[in-house]
């Protein structure tokens, strides 16, 4: 009920109060406006509430005086308009519609006493006598249906039963609900929950009295927890329940439990902060009750058509054991997390982007927070953070200012580069014609410019973010000039020639000698601006020759295409020799071995050696036309057999021995309507090996063997299937543009090594709410979704004749919808190699409707735990939830 209702009522009602000398009247249906000045309303007793619909129509009488309309008017009834001048009542009877500035007011009848200015508005009775066309007041997005309502429009008090009021999340029904102002609604005998059957709820939160504020807030008294209309135990003293329509501050509760190895614990309590529409912030902490603590601080923030993004910082104190003892350890651990990308509409000329995931390299590891092991086992962190701008001049001029780090979480090393500049100005075409194509050598040349330059660092994690990380920071220039041109020869072969010239700048060169205090040898840094300089030619001739084999029309494979690109390649780069230098290599300084002071800058040594390097490189293809059966005009349809087959070798002129490479061959191909990827990579040796396993100057056919030697090979086999697949029936599932938290981590989108568990968010739901909205229009009885994703990997090493396989394992996961309200789902493997089970996880959900239960088990292994959760699905009532998990008291691993 919101403060303008009163005064619809009196438009609605005041206007039939015409002076007739009827006793009654029938008016004709009419869609009529009209203009009335509000009056305040008076609320008087009646004997029984009656239902209103909003339809008013003009009465032929005049106003009362001085009153008039603040805005348009209108008002229908499907049946009739009755106005009875000796009771002084107006009657609107059967799908009456009014609406006003902006209310709308529908309800099966409504009857005015302009005598007393009440309104009474309620349900009628249909053919076979049930009670229909409950009366609905409108206002914006509020809804108010009650079974009766009625009003003073003098007092604008009102008084409704049984009305139903939904607020965001929350259903409000009410026995009885009291107006007293604007602002202020007393309820009697009150129900509140997220249910959508306000009538027929799974649960409800039962008060006798309360206290309601439109868009604000209910308070109420004693309050009862009812599950199937059945009282529980569980009920508070008073309640206080949010009803802003925009996001609210608030506490949110904490989850507690205990453990052996670190005490009591108080998990995941904290604030919430609703900033505006664009950007939150939650704060959650940790305590337990042996030293243990963490804080957690969470933010989103998005603004239409500009950027949108999120960070996650966690910082986390781990004690274990007592101080004093032993095994007492104090380990602190933290993560950071930033993800930012700008809308593709916010600038065409400039981008801004992040993604950063650093922080401890055992964090993922021990984490009491996060449970993953996806993201456990990743053994790479990397972050970036860019800003590129585009100039549109001529030539267009791009440049890239960046940061990056990249951190390998088994060694602890870290790499970060601040700032890293790129810069490059776009194809000039200096002896091209200002109209029409290029043609020939002279018209394609070409030349750009370059620019990249590094300021680096390398430490380690326990220095990260401390001033020592600075000592060695390296930065340097470098500058390179591509010349280039391309033509055609004997009409068929593409040739292109390139010529490089680079020069390097940097700050710092590394001096090099023998120490005779420590008698080994020494390496010392020199800081001062060096440079060097350096140029290298290559050449390229290429074709592509197509093939087609023609069968018969009528088969079901009419025609196969294969498609080669050989290729040759040719690169010379001299050798630098007047960057290199000597020094002794023991104290009689009769040993001596060259270096370069560059050894060990941002951009390497240039080549002490001549290099003569002829490449050999052919890929394939193969496609079939099929005959489609599905197509109405009987074209048929294209179907990769091969997506690619690559072979490459080189031959190195100036080598010392050794000269002809290994070939690399792989292969990859797309089978099953794309279902299933195959991935193969083979190095076929045409040199031999000795007794030691070392490769010689020798044909491995002329030592006895085969033409070519299998060194190494290796094969991975990714399938996976869907009740959504066509196949089955179903239609392709759409891109999800929501980052998955395992992806950010740094672990797989998939489930192979099951699915993330965040004690911070148990919101997540394996449910594909769209997915269940679907119709079935396969041949299943029922709808039962389902995925299933396998992963088979193989590696066989025989570099040194060990004919070995060094791994074989496969990975499985899938999940099952089995009825409308359960989902089940599994993640495990098997290692043929060292024949045992890897990670498995058995995974359940029951969907309550307004409630959800999972349980997830993790049955073996270091991580062997389960889980198990149920809580309301609402986010307002997010924190009404039980939680209980029993893990494997895991003790800090640093590595």
């Amino acid at each position: 009920m919101q403060r303008k209702v009163l005064y619809i009522v009196f438009s609605l009602l005041v206007i039939p109060t015409a002076t007739s000398t009827a006793l009654a009247q029938d008016f004709p249906h009419t869609n009529k406006r009209l203009n009335i000045e509000n009056k305040k309303d008076t609320l008087t007793k009646t004997t029984s509430p009656i239902t209103v619909l909003d339809t008013v129509r003009k009465s032929s009488a005049p106003p009362k005086q001085g009153q008039k309309l603040e805005a348009p008017m209108f008002r229908t009834a499907k049946d009739y308009e009755k106005l009875d001048q000796k009771n002084k009542k107006v009657t609107l009877y059967n799908q009456a519609v009014f609406k006003y500035q902006d209310y709308e007011l529908t309800a099966g009848i409504i009857i005015y006493d302009y005598d007393k200015e009440e309104v009474y508005a309620g349900r009628i009775k249909d053919s076979l006598g049930n009670l229909v066309q409950h009366p609905v007041f409108k206002q914006g997005n509020q809804v108010v249906e009650p079974d009766s309502i009625r009003f003073n429009t003098k007092t604008k008090r009102a008084i409704v039963w049984n009305t139903r009021t939904k607020y965001n999340d929350f259903n409000v029904k009410a026995a009885k609900t009291k107006k007293v102002s604007d602002s202020v609604y007393f309820m009697k005998d009150v129900i509140f929950t997220t249910a959508e059957d306000i009538d027929n709820p799974e649960y409800y939160f039962q008060t006798r009295q309360a206290k309601f504020v439109p868009n604000k807030k209910i308070v109420t008294g004693l309050t009862n927890l009812v599950i199937e209309d059945v009282p529980t135990p569980i009920g508070l003293p008073f309640a206080f329940f949010p009803l802003s329509q925009k996001a609210s501050s608030g506490f949110i509760i904490p989850s507690f439990g205990d453990t052996n190895l670190r005490g009591y614990f108080l998990q995941n309590g904290g604030y919430y902060f609703a900033f505006n529409d664009y950007v939150d912030l939650t704060l959650l902490g940790d305590y337990y009750t042996k030293g243990t603590f963490a804080i957690n601080a969470q933010s989103q923030y998005r603004k239409r058509y500009q950027y949108n993004g999120n960070f996650n910082i966690r910082y986390e104190n781990i004690v274990e054991s007592e101080r004093g003892l032993p095994d007492y350890l104090n380990a602190k651990i933290y993560n950071i997390q930033w993800s930012h990308s700008q809308d593709a509409k916010a600038n065409p000329t400039s981008r801004f982007s992040a993604s950063v995931n650093l922080g401890s390299s055992s964090y993922f590891r021990n984490s009491l927070n996060t449970q993953n092991i996806g993201s456990n086992m990743n053994n790479t962190l990397s972050s970036s953070i860019s800003y590129s701008k585009t100039f549109q001049s001529t030539p267009q001029i791009n440049y890239t200012i960046s940061a990056n780090h990249t951190q390998n979480t088994n060694t602890q090393a870290i790499t970060m580069s601040l700032p890293n500049v790129q810069a490059s100005m776009d194809r000039v075409y200096p002896f091209a014609p200002k109209s029409g194509s290029k043609k020939g050598f002279i018209q394609n040349i070409n030349l750009q410019y370059n620019l990249s330059g590094r300021n680096q660092i390398q430490t380690t994690d326990s220095l990260f973010f401390k001033s020592e990380m600075f000592n060695e920071m390296d930065a340097g220039l470098q500058h390179t000039i591509p010349l280039a041109t391309n033509f055609k020869v004997l009409k068929y072969l593409s040739v292109s020639l390139t010529g490089n010239y680079t020069e390097t700048w940097v700050l710092n060169t590394f001096n090099r000698f023998y120490s005779l205090e420590t008698n080994q040898r020494e390496t010392a840094r020199v800081n001062g601006f060096d440079s060097y300089r350096t140029y290298n030619f290559s050449t390229n001739i290429g074709t592509t020759v197509y093939g087609t084999f023609n069968f018969n029309k009528n088969a079901k494979i009419q025609a196969i295409r294969h498609v080669m690109r050989p290729a040759v390649s040719y690169s010379y780069t001299p050798a630098f020799k007047q960057y290199y230098d000597t020094y002794a290599i023991d104290a009689l300084g009769t040993t001596m071995e060259e270096y370069s002071r560059f050894q060990g800058t941002l951009f390497g040594t240039p080549n002490q050696t001549m290099s003569n390097i002829m490449s050999f490189s052919l890929g394939n293809n193969f496609e079939a036309k099929v005959r489609d059966e599905e197509s109405a005009t009987g074209e048929p349809k294209k179907v990769m057999l091969l997506n690619s087959l690559n072979f490459g070798t080189s031959y190195n002129f100036t080598a010392d021995s050794l000269k002809l490479q290994p070939i690399r061959m792989n292969a990859n191909t797309n089978l099953l309507k794309d279902k299933l990827r195959l991935n193969f990579g083979a190095n076929l040796d045409p040199l031999a090996i000795d007794n030691a396993g070392n490769r010689i100057d020798k044909f491995n056919i002329a030592n006895g063997g085969s033409l070519l030697r299998l060194t190494s090979a290796n094969i991975t086999v990714n399938y996976s299937l869907a009740s959504t697949d066509p196949i089955f029936g179903g239609a392709p599932k759409p891109n999800d543009e929501e980052i998955d938290q395992n992806v950010q981590n740094g672990g797989r989108g998939d489930d192979l090594f099951g699915q993330s568990i965040d004690l911070a968010d148990r919101q997540k739901s394996m449910f594909d709410e769209n997915k269940r909205k679907e119709t079935k229009t396969s041949f299943y009885n029922t709808d039962i979704p389902w995925d299933l994703t396998l992963a088979w990997s193989l590696t066989y090493n025989n570099a040194r004749r060990t004919s070995e396989i060094s791994n074989n394992s496969l990975m499985v996961s899938g999940n099952v919808t089995l009825s409308p309200g359960w989902v089940a789902g599994f993640s495990t493997g098997y290692d043929f190699k060292n024949k045992g089970v890897t990670y498995t996880q058995l995974r359940f959900e029951r969907d309550l409707k307004s409630w959800r239960m999972d349980f997830s088990w993790i049955p073996n292994g270091y991580y062997k735990q389960w889980n198990f959760f149920i809580g309301i699905k609402s986010s307002i009532l997010q924190d009404i939830k039980y939680e209980k998990r029993n893990a494997a008291e895991r003790r800090f691993r640093n590595r």
